[in-house]
């Protein structure tokens, strides 16, 4: 029987929701009660599924967990699983984006604060430091956006192991096409708008806050940044706005649908002062044409409603129909069965939610 599984992960633990229905849920939690879960990921390329769970202490600092028993207990790398060399004069802050790649069995990527990626190659249980990266000539005039300077976003090509794109806030896309070897910036037409009117289109330094892949073309791509909702068609070599029909263009996620091209929900903010939905009506937005117009999604969902909903906090699972899910910062977290045509509550008054991950098991 096939059982949906919901990790959510919020400023105090993790806890993990399951479904043979996806209408009915069983809550169960907390594990890591005394950590912010930062990333959470299911790696389901094995015939055993594993878990991760990126979580930062108030005792033992940042560490990274896996567990090989759909959350019943969680295991860690000796001497913590991710550490920066000593030679870069850094530590880590925070494990911020977890990503096993479709077209490497092994390897597993992860995203940092600061600003850094690390790769390992046996299903992280041990990483190594893309040094490449760290050492790029932009990384010293990389900005900390207001929750820190950090990978969030880790996108491995489904079937090209050298190709990955990654997003961070703030200094924007960048791109390798040769397992890491080079990186470059991919931002052009992104605008900055915090930045003075005649540089606002820079080649870096714009906030992305999240970036999606369609699912049909690898090549096409959704960003929702700091002011804008963008799509790119050529890997991000040029970005255009398909914020048209949406009743703002700020917001934190993007979340493509995991089989059907062209279909990509987001759940637009007030802006940057009103971190919350427009006139407190909370509604998911969904795009049948690769953006280029949108449907607002409300039935079940709250009015009245002003929290935010974070970067990692939504996602889609791999059922037939799609479940959307997110979770707010006040605790509540939403499931839809349906692609978002109607909404219930998995949870609700759990600490504030910083991310939310699905699958079907």
């Amino acid at each position: 029987m096939t059982e949906t599984v919901l990790m959510i992960g919020t400023r105090k633990g993790l806890w993990l929701a399951r479904s043979a229905d996806r209408v009915d849920w069983k809550l169960e939690g907390p594990d890591e009660l005394r950590s912010e879960v930062h990333a959470v990921a299911f790696d389901r390329r094995a015939d055993s599924p594993r878990m991760f769970m990126a979580s930062r202490s108030w005792h033992w600092g940042p560490q990274l967990l896996r567990s090989d028993d759909l959350g019943r207990t969680w295991q860690r790398s000796d001497e913590g699983a991710i550490k920066f060399p000593e030679d870069t004069g850094a530590s880590l802050e925070a494990v911020w984006s977890i990503a096993p790649s479709p077209a490497d069995p092994d390897v597993v990527w992860a995203g940092t604060e600061p600003s850094a990626l690390f790769r390992s190659t046996d299903r992280g249980e041990s990483f190594t430091m893309v040094r490449s990266l760290w050492d790029h000539p932009h990384r010293p005039q990389w900005g900390a956006g207001f929750g820190g300077q950090a990978i969030h976003t880790l996108l491995p090509h489904p079937t090209d192991p050298d190709q990955l794109t990654v997003a961070m806030s703030t200094g924007g896309v960048y791109r390798t096409f040769d397992a890491g070897e080079t990186w470059a910036p991919a931002n052009v037409g992104i605008k900055a708008e915090f930045f003075p009117g005649e540089v606002q289109y820079p080649e870096f330094g714009q906030c992305v806050h999240k970036v999606a892949r369609d699912a049909d073309d690898p090549d096409r791509l959704y960003a929702q940044n700091h002011g804008g909702v963008y799509r790119s068609d050529d890997r991000g070599d040029s970005w255009t706005s398909i914020a048209d029909g949406l009743p703002s263009d700020f917001g934190f996620p993007v979340v493509a649908h995991p089989r059907r091209g062209g279909t990509v929900f987001v759940l637009p903010l007030g802006g940057a002062d009103a971190r919350y939905p427009v006139d407190g009506d909370c509604r998911v937005y969904r795009s049948t044409d690769a953006g280029g117009s949108w449907q607002a999604l409300g039935r079940g969902l709250p009015d009245d409603f002003y929290s935010a909903v974070m970067r990692d906090a939504m996602c889609a699972d791999g059922g037939d129909p799609a479940g959307i899910y997110f979770g707010s910062r006040d605790g509540t977290v939403m499931a839809s069965a349906d692609e978002g045509e109607s909404w219930r509550p998995v949870a609700e008054h759990l600490p504030d939610v910083l991310c939310v991950r699905a699958a079907e098991l």
